[in-house]
């Protein structure tokens, strides 16, 4: 199932590897379009040769040679979408998932298997994947801890460390490379999702394993949920063999659906990034603004705090949608504290930076105008004295978005 991009003879820029990558040998069969295989099962008349592909399997967790075995051990529409993402991300593989968090679940049984249950993780993280570290639901533990702390929390059965830069939803950035040294011999797992690979490639600055919710930047329709996570071949192994065993499977349909929103990946990002940017900008010289965050990197997120009630805020958008999740062509805006972290304990929460009057907003492709006019209206007018305020206030620009 896999070898679709040995027509690759030479290194090619981004946007011709997301245009093409998973696509390479379609030509040369008389195909335009990527075909989509739903079959769940495959007809084999040699038993003996299925047994030794599985024993195979099961000793590496390498991908079968030949056609098809079972769609839960893997898929042809799915492996074109691994491939396209690997070639992105620069990693030898990817695998993947039924969703993010069945993606991280996935690394976190790899580590325990092997007796490392202790993950180090720098929060702000996902709120999903904060309660999922913290509750302790796959058997692991955690150490919190800020990066300068890293290397002091690393003990003997450390399994992990975990970073989401930017991170959702202050937008801080870490220092991959910096991280990924301070980890010594420890598998770093830096959640990218924000990012994307048009924006950084962790593995370049030493991070083992990078994980994507697809169902945000790399669909891009808010049509498909998916996980995915790009590392080298020896963990793709491993996790393709914890995928087959607890089922979280990525339907042949979505993998085609990410196959299809990795075309277009760059171009979105770019575009819904220079409208951040631009709203990033006049938010910070809005009085009705108390902080912007936006990252360093740039990006299509950003994160802000009000002075009034953010609860209104939400309740007054017309063109821009009142949702959770991200990434998708249209606005989305979000009260995190009440939706995607409030899984997190209060104090937690306010510790890492997401205030109760934090708004995240994912920007799209509308036209920049449209948004601002639509922000506009809905943080309604200015409370009184707050023109006088703002001159020389924090809202006059954007904080770095590691400043909480």
């Amino acid at each position: 199932m896999s070898g679709y991009d040995d027509a690759r003879t030479a290194a090619r820029a981004l946007a011709t590897e997301a245009v093409h990558a998973g696509r390479d040998d379609l030509a040369r069969q008389g195909l335009h379009a990527p075909p989509i295989d739903l079959s769940t099962t495959y007809p084999s008349y040699d038993s003996r040769a299925e047994a030794a592909r599985i024993d195979a399997f099961a000793a590496t967790g390498a991908e079968p040679d030949g056609p098809p075995v079972y769609g839960r051990l893997g898929n042809p529409t799915v492996a074109r979408f691994e491939t396209a993402l690997a070639r992105l991300e620069g990693t030898d593989a990817a695998v993947a998932f039924a969703s993010g968090m069945a993606a991280l679940s996935a690394v976190l049984l790899v580590r325990a298997s092997l007796g490392l249950r202790h993950v180090v993780a720098v929060r702000p993280l996902y709120g999903c994947s904060d309660h999922l570290l913290t509750a302790g639901l796959l058997g692991s533990e955690v150490t919190w801890t800020d990066p300068a702390g890293i290397a002091d929390a690393l003990r003997p059965d450390t399994g992990l460390v975990m970073v989401e830069s930017p991170a959702n939803p202050t937008l801080a950035e870490v220092d991959l490379r910096a991280v990924a040294h301070a980890c010594g011999s420890v598998p770093l797992l830096a959640d990218s999702t924000f990012a994307t690979p048009v924006l950084q490639r962790p593995a370049e600055h030493g991070a083992r394993l990078v994980l994507h919710s697809a169902t945000k930047y790399l669909g891009g329709h808010g049509d498909v949920m998916a996980g995915v996570v790009a590392c080298d071949e020896e963990f793709a192994g491993r996790l393709r063999q914890v995928r087959f065993a607890t089922g979280g499977v990525l339907h042949p349909l979505a993998g085609y659906l990410l196959l299809r929103g990795l075309a277009t990946l760059p171009v979105r990002v770019r575009a819904a990034s220079e409208n951040a940017a631009e709203l990033a900008r006049r938010l910070s010289a809005d009085p009705r603004v108390a902080q912007v965050h936006y990252p360093r990197i740039g990006g299509a997120m950003v994160a802000f705090e009000v002075k009034g009630d953010p609860h209104e805020v939400i309740a007054g958008v017309r063109l821009i949608t009142p949702a959770v999740s991200l990434g998708s062509v249209d606005t989305l805006i979000q009260h995190p504290a009440s939706i995607s972290h409030r899984i997190v304990d209060a104090d937690d929460r306010r510790g890492a930076g997401v205030s109760d009057r934090l708004l995240r907003m994912s920007v799209g492709l509308e036209d920049v105008d449209d948004l601002w006019a639509d922000l506009d209206q809905a943080l309604g007018a200015p409370a009184a004295g707050a023109l006088a305020s703002a001159d020389g206030g924090s809202a006059g620009r954007p904080a770095p978005a590691g400043a909480h």
